[in-house]
């Protein structure tokens, strides 16, 4: 895997895990934005939402699953923000799927 993301999870490069299991890797940030900012991935290397594939989504169902848990475990289920950005021209730097679970603070609205 050539992205950071790819780095973290063959574990050449060190993380705060959150959750880990055979297929998805859940991350603290490193930059967060509010208090609880959590990066969640597929280890599968999908570059971004446009490439998941039809055999893809019980992944992608199973990374929502996980980001509920996460957000229980961290108390704002009532209020997080679930995001990922899609290509170059939505600001997506680093091409592996990855969602950002934010939450902790009024969040406001995002337009």
């Amino acid at each position: 895997m050539s992205t950071i993301f790819g780095l973290i999870i063959e574990g050449k490069i060190p993380s705060k895990k959150v959750f880990e299991n055979e297929r998805i890797l859940a991350i603290e940030d490193i930059h967060p934005v509010a208090p609880v900012h959590i990066l969640i991935m597929p280890k599968k290397p999908i570059p971004n939402l446009q490439s998941v594939e039809p055999g893809d989504w019980p992944l992608i169902a199973e990374l929502l699953q996980v980001a509920q848990k996460i957000a229980e475990e961290k108390e704002v289920e009532e209020g997080y923000r679930l995001l990922t950005n899609n290509g170059p021209d939505a600001g997506q730097t680093v091409f592996h799927l990855h969602f950002h679970l934010i939450g902790g603070r009024v969040l406001g609205k995002m337009c």
